[in-house]
């Protein structure tokens, strides 16, 4: 398990960053089948217009293919090695399958090299193993939960996440989110036991602009800070609090304004998630 490390204050930089121990990565190159490239957007949709504002730059990273759907039921695997993905906040484990095949999941917690995992309905209740919904007890820790029947893992897969298995009643399960929303999925759906590993990537500071600038995000300015031409909470004699609800540049609400509108699926919430204090 990674240790948080804490730098000697060397630079104005330095002085407050701090960082994972890594120990817990067992292999630093990923493996090139399962990898493909990707293209930068900068927060832009395909007509060239930006849509999430602050994007840009960073490093340059190859895409490592996830196995989200877990279907090789029946099938042992061993994890052969924790590796490192730019793309999430979470570990991927490499597993090396009995008929050979390679695949990166989401690696769990308390799973280390040389664990043997399996997929399907008569899968053991351990962390990393993977089963439908109706086959785990109530609850149970699960992360990588599908919404749909064989689509694939949607839903609690950053680091630390877990979700809890409720109740069950007939054709559809109970499940607390991490957001506190209590949600009914279909038994049918898979997910894997336990927790996503790597739960200490909440607590590291960033320590300097440059290392968000590494990550692609662009600074911000906030909007009281500009003048009226350019948001509607700028302006104002000396510092102001902007005078208003807080909103985007276009005048939008934000910061607490609710955005759903999915009304197809408002039917499997049975408890909205938990006001934030």
């Amino acid at each position: 398990m990674s240790i948080i490390i804490k730098t000697k204050p060397t630079s104005p930089g330095r002085r407050s960053q701090e960082y994972l121990s890594f120990d817990e990565i067992t292999k630093t190159k990923p493996e090139r089948r399962l990898t493909k490239n990707v293209n930068k957007h900068a927060g832009r949709n395909s007509y060239g217009r930006i849509t999430a504002r602050h994007r840009g730059g960073g490093a340059k990273k190859k895409y490592r293919i996830i196995d989200f759907k877990r279907d090789k039921d029946g099938i042992p695997a061993k994890v052969s090695a924790i590796e490192y993905d730019p793309n999430r906040s979470a570990r991927i484990a490499l597993l090396v399958y009995a008929d050979g095949e390679k695949r990166y999941i989401l690696a769990p917690l308390e799973v280390t090299v040389g664990d043997i995992l399996e997929t399907g309905p008569e899968a053991d209740i351990k962390p990393g193993n993977c089963m439908p919904l109706e086959n785990i007890p109530t609850g149970t820790r699960i992360h990588n939960i599908e919404l749909k029947p064989n689509k694939g893992g949607q839903i609690v897969r950053s680091a630390g996440a877990y979700a809890r298995l409720m109740a069950k009643e007939s054709s559809y399960a109970q499940v607390l989110l991490p957001s506190g929303e209590v949600r009914m999925i279909h038994v049918k759906c898979k997910a894997t036991v336990g927790r996503v590993g790597n739960e200490k990537h909440g607590d590291v500071k960033i320590g300097k602009a440059g290392r968000s600038r590494w990550m692609g995000i662009r600074p911000s300015v906030r909007g009281v800070a500009m003048n009226p031409v350019d948001h509607p909470m700028g302006g104002g004699e000396g510092r102001s609090s902007g005078g208003r609800q807080p909103c985007t540049p276009w005048g939008v609400p934000t910061k607490g304004k609710r955005t759903r509108r999915n009304a197809r699926t408002d039917q499997f919430i049975v408890k909205r998630r938990a006001k934030r204090k």
